[in-house]
């Protein structure tokens, strides 16, 4: 009886341990944070957030009611499955700002019909989730979080998205790394992801809207929807205008 006594002990010790061991280890993503308090969204209507933010030029693949929000980047569509915000990441469980962000998508997406445009270049990640941008009311809600400092970029090519357009000076965090990159970028950036030309004699085309600038052929230019499409005749045009050349394509 001592002996079993004894080794029932030690076995309870060892799962303490073990327990103690994992918390202190718990998954927390990137580490990403933020200290914003939901108290800054609870007295808004969903129409006071949504009138802040222009529509957007993503278009609308496929629709369902969400049933359940994971957590602020991650949510369940009926009739889809659980879908992965695309470009983005907000706190893990247990790290600071993961309820704000979390109750933030609930306000806007919760037993609501949302749109999704499908991510063309990379459907599903590794954990079979959809990735999309979520469309609410016309709104890119991708967009959204990171404008409000609610998330973080998170750009992983390949992607048909580039949420640096999007950022608006938010926090980023980039998975990835390839031989050519930009010093000012906060990530690296492959040159086999875009065909430009790089000639005097290339047309340029800007966004109203992100103030970036791109060549013509640039594959995020394209995406510029018509109503916030400007164009300029030189790169020095566009640059005297306020306008930030693109990361990807580097006109």
């Amino acid at each position: 009886m001592k002996f079993k006594k004894k080794y029932l002990i030690l076995l309870l010790i060892l799962i303490l341990s073990f327990s103690i061991v994992s918390a202190t280890y718990a998954y927390t993503g990137t580490g990403f944070s933020h200290n914003i308090p939901f108290s800054k969204y609870s007295s808004q209507s969903n129409s006071d957030i949504l009138n802040k933010f222009n529509d957007t030029s993503c278009h609308s693949e496929l629709r369902g009611k969400c049933t359940y929000v994971v957590d602020g980047d991650t949510i369940d569509v009926e009739g889809v499955g659980r879908v992965r915000f695309v470009g983005v990441n907000t706190p893990e469980r247990g790290v600071e700002g993961y309820i704000c962000s979390k109750r933030f998508v609930q306000k806007l997406c919760l037993d609501k019909e949302v749109s999704l445009d499908v991510d063309d270049s990379k459907r599903n990640d590794k954990y079979g989730r959809t990735l999309a941008v979520v469309i609410v009311d016309g709104k890119n809600l991708n967009e959204m979080l990171l404008k409000e400092n609610l998330a973080e970029v998170m750009y992983m090519p390949p992607s048909e998205f580039y949420p640096y357009d999007w950022s608006s000076g938010s926090t980023t965090s980039s998975s990835y790394s390839s031989s050519s990159s930009s010093s000012n970028s906060g990530g690296s950036y492959s040159s086999s992801s875009f065909t430009s030309s790089s000639t005097s004699s290339a047309t340029y085309v800007g966004s109203a809207n992100t103030h970036k600038f791109h060549f013509s052929d640039c594959r995020w230019g394209k995406k510029i929807s018509d109503k916030n499409r400007v164009t300029f005749n030189s790169r020095s045009d566009a640059i005297s205008q306020g306008y930030e050349p693109c990361k990807v394509c580097q006109p």
